[in-house]
């Protein structure tokens, strides 16, 4: 008897093109399979795509290489034929009297013939769909099956026009598919149009009865503390016969790793007629002030794990299916104040810091590590949303897995783009793809298939468009709330009273639809185009009133330069060159990149006309390593002034903003946090320090110290430490405020900082301001800022490289297998002046995502003989063997006193030789800050986590503006 359960088909897959296969389906599956990769045969990447599958076999360059991708030839030239593939495989089963078989398939692109063992199924077309075929008589007597799938592109490829453009041509719209595929102003076109079967392919064993797409929604009452869980399953008999079942639902909470306490076992029982299928809906399951979620920032993301089974009488166990559930709720509307859309998460409003997200890779290769790494980083950030734009992907499960644990609430949007459906250049089809009944098909499929996730928060039509008037429509109707949604019962007391529906008999019923992303409560809030600006900015135009006349900004963007050597890895030598500085009459500069550059969509750190540029203010680059470590600084600058600006005005002004973008799929060079090989830019810490719930920040206006407690508890007893800096390592201005109270969800301003209107200002100066407890000194935020006076700008900085402050790094590492945690204890050792007395006292560790901070702390004794704590997790306490067994001291020997400025650490394969060009970095990495700088005697504490791969030993190096050359951590 095969165990009841899905088997994933993910490995073993041969490829070939349909047009260098001599035999059919019928042959492949019988008596002529392919045993070996051999021509035209070969391994092919299942989940994925044919180009992805074409580049694993080198047939085809890397198409993100330098110019790589224009050398691979494009649909539109080759015809679909070049890229329609048969992919191949083979596998074990053999089941028992009543046992069923399904073959899974939970996304094609963009239709498919499939032969099992001789016989044929068409898979009818779109993207974004499931399929689902019963195989149970198909199946070999010797459990040895034969599986082929001949995979077509899309039906309407279109073809990318001279001037490129968003969506090329726009023939894609007319198909129920992802539409970035022709190129956009951020992405090269993808050949093979992502043709391919890209998502999971699958075998579900099960008995007679078999569960489909269950239902799970909950309904709160009492302030939160009376909740309802509602589900609504499908059951599909299978058998020749009634089937007798016992309905098992079993809610439980994981108290402690592999320790479960069960806090509902429901069983009910229900008989189906022969191959009938009905729908079930279980009685409601109270819970008493259960562990709500919350998004990231305002709490824990608790999560339930619901199980449902599903048992036959005669049989046994039928089915089962199990699902995490997060009990929360969320809400919208538009805020009178402001007009813009404001959320509330279980009664609690929630300012929107965010990003843009388009998929993770543009050939599809798509993995839970990918997507973990993706999503936690998005959460190290303090972001709070995730925006799905609808050019791009309708995430899969995965994607929703981590967003549930890491608190990340996501917009998912359909399949609709201004730009494709509507506007541009050809003027596109207004009235969306082709095939409306498709479109809903695969609409209605994606909401079952997403709809039990927590981290779900909103449904939108499209981007910058709305649907065709039908399609919107049949969304509306189809996602229509239930009645205890449509407003908040957070002050209703009463008893639950009958409705028509119980809410998990709804399509979804829980979130609100909005028919497009600048639509109700979205920049204007009409349609017109009223989202962006998407190029480098003067940091303080963030602050002023008039920068963005609206409440919630769905798309704001800027300039996104990876490290330099992100670019030796993905380019070509002739790519290294770094832009011409050409002048203009006007008296501000253009940059002129090289070419491949601008096909990997450089966008440039000028606006000649408004903005000067910003590289150039810390003066001429010398080299791409020059060029790359002063975008950073810029990045940093950008990014935290656009996120300072908009919660300056939080409430006031504003009630949310979504940055475009996070991150490339492919390697691009604009818009991100981190790039395609998965190293973070510096914008990555400025939106961290900027996004952090409770925010010591400058107004650049104004030039007022703020704070930010976008907490739901008011933040007491505190106060603001603000210090000058000087390049001479002086502090010539001190101040530390009065006892301050900070109302929650609240942006107070407190007092202005004179040392600008003070009599000699230094050119260039460090400002640190630190907000803390006065009671323990312990810092709930640090703020570092570089500034120069009104009309300056950072070239004093460059002789200031040569002025290398003294540093000492205490560092004590923890191994699991190939997990690393490390601790960087890090102190600048220049002499403190001596006329003002700072706080030196730093007991804050910033809070590391994947980590419980109060969990047990650990001390360890530093050479000074002062004792430091850093927090050592329980899990690394109890899983980690220490490597050794007392912290390693490093010492950095330096030439003058000062600031530490702009510190970075890497990780890298410890090798003895390797050329310059090569790359020895080891990603992803996670580290709880980075691109930080310290002032004389101050102690700050970094941790730093990763996977090493076999046989590599690890090295950290650190790095610093006036460090520059590296220096090896032992």
């Amino acid at each position: 008897m095969v165990e009841i359960g899905k088997i994933v088909l993910d490995t073993g897959w041969l490829a070939a093109r349909s047009t260098e296969v001599e035999v059919n389906g019928v042959e492949l599956t019988t008596t002529r399979p392919p045993t070996q990769p051999e021509s035209p045969w070969m391994e092919a990447v299942v989940p994925g795509t044919v180009l992805g599958t074409l580049v694993k076999n080198k047939l085809v360059p890397d198409p993100f290489y330098g110019l790589e991708n224009e050398s691979i030839i494009d649909i539109a030239d080759s015809g679909r034929e070049h890229y329609t593939f048969w992919f191949f495989t083979t596998f074990d089963c053999k089941l028992s009297n009543n046992q069923h078989v399904d073959l899974n398939f939970r996304a094609i692109n963009y239709s498919a013939e499939v032969y099992l063992n001789g016989h044929k199924e068409v898979l009818p077309k779109g993207m974004f769909r499931r399929h689902s075929i019963d195989i149970t008589d198909i199946l070999h007597p010797d459990g040895q099956n034969l599986l082929a799938v001949l995979v077509y592109p899309p039906d309407h490829p279109g073809r990318i026009p001279p001037q490129g453009g968003q969506g090329g041509d726009h023939e894609i719209g007319k198909d129920v598919a992802a539409q970035y595929v022709e190129g956009w102003d951020w992405m090269t076109p993808i050949r093979d149009r992502n043709t391919g079967i890209w998502d999971e392919v699958s075998i579900t064993v099960t008995g007679p009865v078999k569960i489909v797409d269950p239902h799970l929604a909950s309904t709160f009452f009492d302030g939160y503390k009376r909740v309802y869980l509602h589900s609504t399953i499908e059951l599909v008999n299978k058998s020749a016969w009634v089937a007798e079942c016992s309905l098992n639902i079993q809610v439980s909470t994981e108290l402690e790793e592999n320790t479960f306490l069960i806090e509902h076992l429901e069983t009910q029982h229900v008989s189906i007629s022969p191959g009938a299928n009905i729908h079930y809906t279980f009685p409601q399951l109270y819970f008493y002030k259960p562990n709500l979620w919350w998004p990231n920032g305002m709490g824990k993301q608790h999560l339930y794990n619901v199980e449902i089974t599903v048992d036959v009488q005669g049989y046994g166990e039928s089915d089962t299916w199990s699902h995490h559930f997060g009990f929360r709720k969320i809400e919208s509307h538009i805020d009178s104040a402001t007009g813009g859309r404001l959320f509330k998460v279980n009664g609690q409003p929630i300012f929107i810091r965010g990003g843009n997200w388009i998929l993770s890779d543009g050939l599809l290769r798509l993995s839970k590590e990918r997507y973990k790494t993706d999503i936690r980083f998005h959460a190290d950030m303090n972001f709070n949303m995730m925006r799905c734009w609808g050019g791009g992907l309708a995430e899969r499960p995965e994607f929703y897995h981590y967003c549930d644990l890491y608190g990340l609430l996501v917009w998912q949007e359909f399949w609709i783009t201004g730009d494709c459906d509507g506007r541009g250049d050809p003027v596109s089809n207004p009235n969306g793809p082709l095939d409306h009944d498709l479109f809903l098909l695969c609409a209605r499929d994606t909401i079952k298939l997403l709809r039990n996730h927590p981290s779900l928060a909103l449904w939108v039509g499209g981007n910058e468009q709305v649907p065709p008037p039908d399609i919107n429509a049949a969304l509306k109707n189809d996602l229509q709330l239930h009645p205890y949604f449509v407003k908040s019962n957070d002050s209703d007391t009463s008893a639950i009273t009958p409705v028509l529906k119980d809410p998990s008999q709804y399509l979804d019923g829980t979130r609100v639809y909005i028919q497009g992303s600048m639509w109700d409560g979205f920049a204007d809030g009409k349609g017109d185009f009223t989202d962006g600006p998407y190029e480098i900015q003067n940091p303080e135009d963030f602050f002023k009133h008039d920068y963005y006349k609206y409440g919630f900004n769905p798309e704001v963007g800027n300039v996104g330069m990876p490290v330099a050597a992100t670019i030796r890895a993905t380019m070509p030598p002739e790519g290294w060159q770094i832009p011409w500085f050409k002048k203009l009459s006007n008296g501000y500069i253009e940059e002129v990149p090289n070419p491949i550059w601008n096909y990997h969509k450089y966008i440039p750190y000028s606006k000649p006309g408004k903005v000067h540029d910003q590289i150039l203010s810390y003066g001429m680059p010398k080299d791409l390593d020059d060029f790359c470590l002063k975008a950073q600084l810029v990045n940093y600058v950008q990014y935290r002034a656009l996120l300072e600006g908009w919660i300056s005005q939080m409430w006031s002004k504003y009630t949310g903003v979504l940055i475009w973008k996070t991150q490339n799929p492919w390697t691009g060079l604009r818009g991100q946090f981190y790039d395609h090989l998965h190293d973070q830019t510096a914008g990555f810490y400025g939106c961290r320090s900027a996004a952090e719930p409770i925010h010591v920040q400058l107004n650049l206006v104004t030039y007022s110290i703020e704070v930010v407690n976008t907490t739901p508890e008011e933040l007491s007893n505190v106060a603001i430490e603000a210090s000058i800096w000087d390049l001479e390592g002086e502090c010539p201005y001190y101040k530390t405020s009065e006892k301050l109270t900070v109302p929650p969800k609240k942006t107070i301003s407190t007092f202005e900082m004179k040392y600008p209107k003070s009599k000699n200002p230094k050119p260039v100066y460090f400002l640190l301001l630190k907000l803390y407890d006065v009671s323990d000194y312990r810092i709930y935020s640090r703020n570092f800022y570089w500034l120069h006076l009104s009309g300056g700008d950072y070239k004093l900085l460059e002789p200031f490289r040569e002025k290398r402050p003294p540093l000492k790094i205490t560092s004590l590492t923890f191994i699991k297998g190939s997990t690393y945690e490390m601790r960087m204890h890090i102190q600048n050792t220049s002499k403190k002046p001596n006329s003002n007395t700072p706080l030196y006292r730093n007991n804050f560790i910033r809070r590391n995502s994947s980590c419980d901070e109060s969990d047990l702390s650990e001390s360890f004794d530093l050479s000074d003989g002062e004792k430091h704590e850093i927090s050592v997790y329980d899990k690394i306490r109890r899983n980690f063997s220490r490597e050794h067994s007392k912290a390693k001291v490093s010492e950095v020997n330096g030439t003058g006193k000062g600031v530490a400025f702009f510190l970075h650490f890497s990780v890298h394969a410890s090798k003895k030789e390797h050329k310059k060009s090569e790359d020895t970095r080891i990603l992803p990495v996670h580290y709880s800050d980075n691109y930080f700088s310290l002032v004389p005697g101050e102690v700050m504490t970094v941790t730093i986590s990763f996977e090493v791969p076999p046989g590599v030993t690890p090295r950290v190096t650190l790095h610093g503006w006036n460090h520059h050359g590296g220096h090896t951590i032992p």
